[in-house]
């Protein structure tokens, strides 16, 4: 989903659906502000970084010096929830998390990871959105991030065609034994009730990560990241 580059960004920019566009602050470089002229143009979000985050992001780095442009590509980041359940693909459900930083730390796993979108079911405060938001490593500006009802949206999600596949202890399938392709939404449960028995009930499958260590559980990223990459090598197939 990310375009790095002059060349990238120029190509994708004539094939692509390119939308939002990520300039380095401040640069000089005459293809970039052509590009950008040309983004402006079209109604393209365009935003600015940091060298340091530029360098941080970009897929391509072969030397010190930043790509001067980045794009993303094909995920709405400022889309809304009926346009996301239009749109297909992978889903992610954070059910009951509690904890700021670890709902900040999925929300980067789930974008790096190519999801569609994350769905928050979580009480916090207005002070611990932002603090997700933070640990998230800027990831909510690239993909949409709604706070929901969880059975609400797998409600949703089912009505829409999405299967529904928990992630949870209880599970009686390991992630590759299960299909992770087409329309699916994923959940995990919060740190410590996991995932409500209505959701559980309303899904189609029940994964769980093998262990095989004294203490009973992983945190909340690990097993998520296990499954993330798991779709993302199926789908790539």
């Amino acid at each position: 989903m990310q375009r790095c580059g002059i060349s990238e960004v120029s190509s994708a920019l004539r094939s692509e659906n390119v939308e939002l566009l990520l300039f380095l602050r401040d640069s000089t470089d005459n293809e970039a502000i052509k590009l950008r002229k040309l983004a402006e143009e079209k109604g393209i979000n365009v935003r600015e970084a940091s060298r340091r985050d530029m360098w941080r992001m970009a897929r391509l780095n072969d030397s010190n010096e930043p790509p001067p442009v980045l794009a993303l590509v094909g995920r709405d980041p400022e889309a809304e929830i009926d346009q996301i359940l239009s749109s297909g693909g992978v889903l992610w459900l954070l059910a009951g998390a509690r904890y700021p930083v670890n709902i900040g730390f999925t929300i980067r796993t789930a974008e790096v990871s190519g999801a569609r979108a994350v769905f928050v079911d979580g009480k916090l405060s207005h002070s611990e959105k932002k603090s997700a938001k933070r640990a998230s490593m800027k990831a909510h500006r690239f993909m949409p991030v709604h706070w929901v009802d969880g059975g609400e949206i797998v409600g949703l999600a089912r009505a829409s065609g999405f299967r529904v596949i928990s992630l949870e202890d209880s599970g009686d399938l390991e992630p590759w034994e299960v299909d992770l392709t087409g329309d699916v939404m994923l959940v995990v449960g919060g740190e410590r009730d996991g995932i409500p028995s209505s959701i559980l009930q309303a899904s189609d499958s029940v994964i769980r990560v093998p262990m095989a260590g004294f203490v009973p559980s992983y945190n909340l990223q690990a097993p998520m990241a296990v499954v993330a990459a798991e779709a993302l090598r199926q789908r790539a197939q």
